[in-house]
This record gives C-alpha cells, structure tokens and sequence, in this order.
C-alpha cells in the first residue's frame, strides 16, 4: 500500500451524496474509466450484448475504456435527469469503481486545499456522516 499522509483526514471526512450529478457532469472532458468486467455487468444490465455497448457507449483511450460523454455538455452519457432538480445514473447498480469511489479519490485526498476544491463542485463534501480513515482508504485504493 502506498505511503500517505494521513494526518489531515485522520479523524474521517463528511460525504453525503446529494444527487446532484456535478460528479458526472461537464463542462471539461473527462475520462470514465471502465474495466472488462464492469463493461459486461453494465451491457447485462441494460439487456444488450457486449459488443453492443462497447460500440455505443465507450471510446478506447490506449489499452483502457472510457464511458463517452454527450458531445455539448461533457456529461457522462449516463447521466439521466430525475426531475426536481435531481440527476441521477441510468446504470447506477453497476457503474465503474471510479464512479463508486468519489469523492475519495487519491487526488481529492491530497490536501484540505484539494478536498475543499472537490466541494466546489460537489455539494456534498463536508456534509453528512463521517467517513472513518479505514472506508476512505478502502475506496480511495479500489481496485
């Protein structure tokens, strides 16, 4: 495991998801890496063979895949709006581990400076429970 700086989020970090979708949203282009396995459980869950969903949802960025994004907004393409002002992920059940683990991302973790920019776009950093140091850990190295 690598070595890190613990001590500014020692005594856990508050998150609670909102349901804003700011996670998944533009406006800069991103990357939304997806594994092999994911790629099947999302094609299995949207009832379509995987050949399908490789050729209508990913781009291929190196040896990896990426979930595309709708071309004016950036926005993953699952991205759905549930009214009232609430956006959520058509295919939330199996979405990538990246989509799973925000916000305790390696590069959110670096610094207070880094989580509290996190939170400039994601209303639900600093709110809610505590996450203790060992569930941050464990999603922040998820594999």
């Amino acid at each position: 495991m690598e070595k890190r700086n613990h001590l500014w989020y020692s005594c856990g970090l508050s998150f609670e998801c909102l349901g804003c979708g700011n996670c998944c949203a533009g406006p800069d282009e991103g990357y939304i890496w997806i594994r092999r396995g994911e790629i099947e459980s999302a094609a299995a869950f949207l009832k379509m063979s995987e050949g399908a969903f490789r050729k209508k949802f990913l781009r291929r960025i190196g040896l990896r895949h990426s979930l595309i994004e709708h071309p004016a907004t950036k926005d993953c393409i699952f991205l759905t709006d549930l009214g009232g002002g609430k956006r959520g992920c058509a295919i939330y059940p199996v979405r990538p581990t990246q989509c799973r683990t925000w916000p305790f991302w390696t590069e959110n973790l670096r610094s207070p400076d880094t989580w509290n920019t996190a939170g400039l776009k994601c209303p639900g950093i600093n709110r809610g429970p505590v996450f203790p140091i060992e569930d941050i850990e464990q999603r922040r190295t998820q594999k």
